[in-house]
């Protein structure tokens, strides 16, 4: 049997300033902790691209909050005055 994707199971949030956490069992902590010490390099890496993409599907969603434009990212990266 496959477990449900994360979408499908309920959590409790908080937020801390501009960051939003998961509040989780120490049982599933533990058990997150252990998978993420074994998994292998190429799993991790899965694991980052997929929660990279879920964070852009959010953003977006979110109506791409913070988003520079083109002039601004610009700059903002070599230190001109806007």
């Amino acid at each position: 049997m496959t477990p449900p994707p994360d979408d499908d199971i309920a959590h409790d949030t908080i937020h801390l300033g501009d960051q939003t956490a998961v509040v989780i069992s120490m049982e599933d902590f533990r058990l997150l902790s252990a998978l993420r010490r074994h998994a292998s390099a190429e799993a991790l890496e899965t694991a980052m691209a997929v929660r990279a993409s879920r964070e852009l599907d959010e953003w977006i969603a979110a109506g791409r909050p913070g988003e520079l434009s083109h002039e601004e990212a610009m700059a903002e990266l070599f230190g001109r005055v806007r």
